[in-house]
């Protein structure tokens, strides 16, 4: 199952945002609660539903439209709540290439109605594993084996296509793209949260009941939350993604590991082939020609379809990040009323394909701690958001690192030794392989039958 690391620290999917016309319609004032009752006059509609207000009808704000802040704004719509979701970029179109739903993210995309269209994407049906660079297998995997297992398929998807699916169940309108969105004060049980956005040079202020910071793994909100956290710290490992026609031979979907390096060959649903690669690597280090370059000199000799692929790569569509990782874990996921979610509170290592699927999790969380109707102490549910999701996240972000190291070994020695046990786990039965997924991706939403003890990741 380690062949599906479709993950990296990108999570700003974005796409183009058909309406914005009301983004930046007025000043400050139009987006703040006011004493005006008046809601005949349809301009200032927003200006009676943005802040604090004295319906029942609850104000989100979303920092960051991601996969994990789209997730989280569905989710709370269903719930009654009225979402909005500021989106620095100008439009949606996804960062990332490629992202591996596991059955644990497909169950919280079922909260929000979103589970089954996900699953209609799966394209893996036979078998794939695990490679030697020269092409030997070491391990082989079975889709129907994996889904007995966790109660579901793993499917891979384009970015586009999950960024799409979230915000088709949004009220149009809802995000509001080239909006660079801060949070001013993180309010508390007494006072709401304020978020001011600039658009187009305008300034605005926001008052929200709940603010969701889903802004990345270089969160603005969650360094003015946590100032004295040491923040991301590179993990020694930089990754390449691509997307491209799928090869004239068939092959296999796999992950090969080498030494020091790492590459990843998926098929998608539209017949697409999604690779991915990982090494080892100073910091900051770029190609002296371009990425397609270096590819081809890390992995160019590797076996089929590796030579293939890159062969129908375009040098100026390679996606190249460095790799963070939050591995000293925060103290808490909220203050006040703002809560931190996806790579903004639990940044891990791609090894384990679970970043974006954390983030969903996450998101349908927060809003069953967010409520429905009435009763919302901020303190009471977003502490109940930390105490669930804390210690979960922050051991399958050790494991993530742990079995990161295991990948990238380097010393000829200690290659062949991994190859030779990971041989002999797999001749001692799949369910071995898999059982490092237990706890993991049979996850269960809150409310669901047999939800695991985060303490079962180990």
């Amino acid at each position: 199952m380690e062949q599906h690391r479709a993950d990296a620290n990108d999570s700003d999917a974005r796409r183009a945002d058909t309406d914005r016309t009301d983004a930046h319609r007025t000043g400050t004032d139009a987006h703040r609660t006011g004493t005006d009752t008046d809601h005949t006059d349809t301009r200032r509609t927003d200006a009676h539903h943005s802040g604090i207000h004295r319906t029942h009808t609850r104000r989100a704000v979303v920092v960051g439209a991601g996969i994990g802040g789209l997730t989280a704004a569905v989710a709370l719509h269903r719930r009654g709540w009225r979402v909005t979701v500021l989106e620095r970029s100008a439009d949606l179109t996804p960062v990332g290439a490629g992202i591996a739903l596991a059955p644990n993210a497909q169950r919280a995309l079922d909260v929000v109605g979103l589970g089954d269209r996900v699953r209609a994407l799966s394209a893996w049906q036979g078998d794939g594993g695990m490679r030697t660079p020269a092409g030997r297998w070491l391990v082989r995997t079975d889709a129907a084996a994996a889904a007995a297992r966790f109660g579901g398929p793993l499917v891979l998807l384009h970015r586009a296509t999950l960024v799409e699916i979230l915000a088709s169940a949004l009220p149009d309108g809802t995000v509001r793209t080239g909006t660079a969105a801060t949070v001013a004060d993180p309010g508390d049980d007494r006072r709401p949260a304020r978020v001011t956005a600039v658009a187009q040079g305008a300034e605005t202020e926001w008052e929200a009941d709940l603010v969701l910071a889903a802004d990345g793994i270089h969160s603005a909100t969650r360094r003015a939350l946590f100032p004295d956290h040491p923040g991301p710290r590179y993990s020694g490992r930089t990754t390449w993604r691509v997307v491209v026609p799928a090869p004239g031979r068939p092959f296999a979907p796999h992950e090969t590991w080498g030494a020091g390096r790492l590459w990843g060959t998926q098929p998608l649903k539209d017949g697409r082939v999604y690779a991915y690669a990982m090494a080892t690597a100073p910091e900051g280090t770029r190609a002296p020609d371009d990425e397609r370059a270096e590819l081809l000199r890390l992995f160019g000799d590797w076996h089929h379809p590796v030579p293939e692929i890159l062969a129908a790569v375009d040098p100026d569509r390679v996606l190249r990040h460095d790799v963070h990782h939050l591995i000293t874990p925060l103290p808490a996921y909220h203050r006040g009323r703002v809560a931190l979610l996806g790579d903004a509170a639990h940044a891990m290592m791609p090894s384990l394909g679970q970043g974006g699927n954390q983030a969903v999790e996450d998101a349908v969380v927060l809003a069953h701690h967010a409520g429905a109707d009435g009763g919302f102490t901020p303190s009471r549910a977003l502490a109940a958001y930390t105490a669930d999701r804390l210690p979960r996240t922050t051991a399958i972000v050790r494991k993530a690192a742990r079995t990161g190291a295991l990948t990238m070994l380097s010393a000829p020695p200690a290659v062949a030794l991994r190859s030779v046990l990971v041989g002999a786990a797999s001749r001692l039965g799949p369910g071995l392989l898999l059982k490092g997924f237990d706890g993991i991706a049979d996850w269960r939403p809150p409310g669901g039958p047999g939800r695991p003890d985060p303490s079962r990741v180990s």
